[in-house]
């Protein structure tokens, strides 16, 4: 007798919350570091195009967009709360230039991070940054 199992699949196409849970998780634990999409594939064992693709189902964003709105959100808080370097800044939330930690925060925020330090910080929306993955 052949018995052929079927593969496992999610209701609607999307990753089971556990899944979405621990890539939130490794995503807040290394904003520091440089993470690819084959990394963020392998936390959770699957190939890197399956999880771009149920990622984007369930989050309603691709992982990568996911990830810099993390990186953002971190940083908008470091800014409001310290004056460290901006600089200091970019590194810790995985930005390898201040330049590009600069056009990144101005396209997600409407504003450079010196002017959201200055006086954007009590004005700024914040609502609409934050993935629903903060479990």
């Amino acid at each position: 007798m052949n018995h052929v199992m079927a593969p496992m699949t999610t209701t609607g196409g999307e990753l089971p919350a556990y899944r979405l849970r621990r890539v939130a998780q490794h995503i807040r634990e290394n904003l520091q570091r440089e993470l690819r999409l084959a990394d963020l594939s392998a936390v959770v064992h699957m190939s890197p195009y399956h999880f771009a693709r149920l990622f984007k189902r369930s989050t309603g964003v691709p992982p990568h967009q996911f990830l810099l709105r993390h990186r953002i959100e971190e940083a908008r808080g470091l800014l409001a709360a310290q004056r460290v370097p901006i600089a200091e800044i970019a590194r810790s939330v995985g930005f390898r230039t201040p330049s590009h930690f600069t056009t990144t925060f101005r396209r997600v925020t409407g504003m450079t991070p010196s002017a959201y330090r200055s006086h954007g910080a009590e004005t700024a929306p914040r609502s609409n940054l934050r993935p629903h993955l903060d479990a």
